[in-house]
């Protein structure tokens, strides 16, 4: 599934889209260190089924007894110790396990296998059914490119998603009306929670470092996300989310626990989406290619929107960032403080820009600008005399560029006769670039903080916030 998120240009005769100003939604409020995802220290290392793994506690039927099948078995095996331990401090109840598992290969075009009331040949998938509370996955196409692209965890993570489903049955969280993008943020809530129950060392059968292992987590996450709607296809209820909100509710239960995922509702998404868009509208292609043009609206935007005492100065001589006293160029944008100055890389910012997916997620043009914005985010912070070169520094900027980014999504008209908006998936293209490069969650001299999660938790504190947030958050 693709999914194209971007920042448009628009002539200012073009008509914009109303927008519904509303509250934060669900935040979490873990810890502003750098070297901490939701208090837990940061650690590279080890992630997957562990070699001294006690055997599955169930059986999967139709089965292949290969690899994928006993990953899978134990995915949900593990799962299942973790809920029998929590659901009942967490959720109303007891809990009861799925009564059936059962693999099929999608290759198989001529299988007799159902499940669910469909047949299981060319389906590529992985799903609760509540009928017969089952949970079901395809062990030839899915769950193999899965566990290549992004490691044993990312199957975990599918299983634990999919048993989060049959959590919500069992406790009663939703009604028939609930639309499906609750219900799978929820889900995405209770993955969460179970990694950090894996990530903590309680798990006997898989680890999942902190680091690199829960980097690929999220890069997993990514490729999950809805396909990129248009304006009728939003609103069609199947939604499961983008990689941003997807993301969001994983992170709000992995720093908060089950508990909070009770609390993602209609209403609370609602809240939480705002004024964010969804859909591409009529005229817009959702790609604003890099070019100076571009990068001049866009700074000339963020002084509309902040309005700084002293504007920083654009040059597209990249070379100046290179004889900056204070700074250590960032490429492909730096800020010198000393001249209060931004120097941009075309060519550089054209590229990280360009719109490609690969196994790490989505990247395009809003990859390249939140980097861009990012570098704005470090001219704001020297103004006020805020330190740019501490272990916060990297935080605040990804803080304050998510609340730049939200900001972009009422809409500013430039003076040079352009229109900068957020357009549905710009959040995205974000989040991927913040997972693979970090330089919009970076220092004056371009130092991040080591875990993609709490580069992701800092961009999304601003854009469910403000910068006043940000600046009282990552002081």
């Amino acid at each position: 599934m693709s999914h194209r998120m971007h920042i448009a240009v628009k002539r200012a005769a073009v008509m914009a889209a109303a927008v519904v100003l509303v509250a934060c939604g669900t935040t979490t409020q873990g810890s502003a260190d750098p070297f901490a995802v939701a208090g837990m220290r940061v650690a590279d290392g080890p992630s997957g089924l562990r070699e001294s793994a006690p055997a599955p506690s169930r059986r999967v039927a139709n089965t292949d007894g290969g690899p994928i099948d006993l990953l899978a078995v134990q995915s949900v095996s593990d799962v299942e110790d973790y809920w029998k331990g929590t659901f009942a401090q967490a959720l109303a109840g007891e809990f009861t396990p799925v009564r059936k598992l059962l693999s099929w290969d999608a290759n198989r075009r001529d299988s007799s296998t159902s499940f669910c009331g469909e047949t299981t040949a060319g389906l590529v998938n992985a799903a609760f059914c509540p009928p017969d509370s089952s949970i079901g996955w395809d062990r030839g196409v899915l769950l193999p490119s899965l566990k290549k692209s992004y490691g044993d965890m990312a199957v975990a993570m599918v299983l634990a998603h999919e048993y989060g489903h049959s959590v919500q049955y069992q406790a009663a969280l939703n009604s028939p009306s609930t639309p499906t993008l609750v219900a799978e943020q929820q889900a995405d809530c209770f993955a969460g929670a179970y990694m950090r129950w894996v990530a903590e060392g309680n798990s006997r059968r898989f680890r999942l470092s902190t680091g690199n292992g829960l980097n690929a987590l999220l890069a997993s996450m990514i490729s999950f996300r809805d396909p990129l709607f248009d304006r009728n296809g939003a609103s069609s209820g199947g939604e499961h989310g983008s990689a941003f909100e997807r993301i969001s509710a994983f992170q709000f239960g992995f720093a908060d626990g089950p508990e909070t995922c009770k609390r993602i509702d209609k209403d609370e998404v609602a809240q939480r989406r705002g004024d964010l868009p969804v859909a591409l509208q009529r005229g817009e292609t959702g790609n604003w290619p890099v070019s100076q043009g571009s990068v001049r609206s866009v700074i000339a935007a963020m002084n509309l929107l902040f309005e700084p005492a002293r504007p920083p100065r654009l040059t597209f001589d990249a070379a100046t960032a290179q004889r900056c006293p204070d700074a250590r160029p960032t490429p492909p944008a730096s800020f010198c403080p000393a001249t209060n100055t931004i120097a941009v890389d075309l060519a550089g910012l054209k590229k990280l820009g360009a719109a490609r997916e690969g196994p790490v997620g989505l990247t395009g043009d809003n990859t390249a600008y939140s980097v861009l914005i990012s570098r704005y985010a470090l001219a704001l912070q020297s103004e006020l005399g805020l330190p740019l070169d501490t272990d916060e520094t990297g935080l605040r900027t990804a803080c304050l560029t998510g609340a730049a980014t939200r900001k972009l999504s009422q809409q500013v008209n430039t003076p040079d006769g352009n229109t900068v908006a957020l357009t549905a998936g710009d959040l995205d293209e974000a989040v991927t670039g913040l997972l693979t490069n970090g330089l919009a969650a970076s220092d004056v001299s371009g130092q991040s903080a080591p875990a993609g999660f709490a580069r992701i938790d800092a961009f999304r504190a601003g854009v469910l916030g403000n910068q006043d947030h940000c600046l009282e958050r990552f002081a």
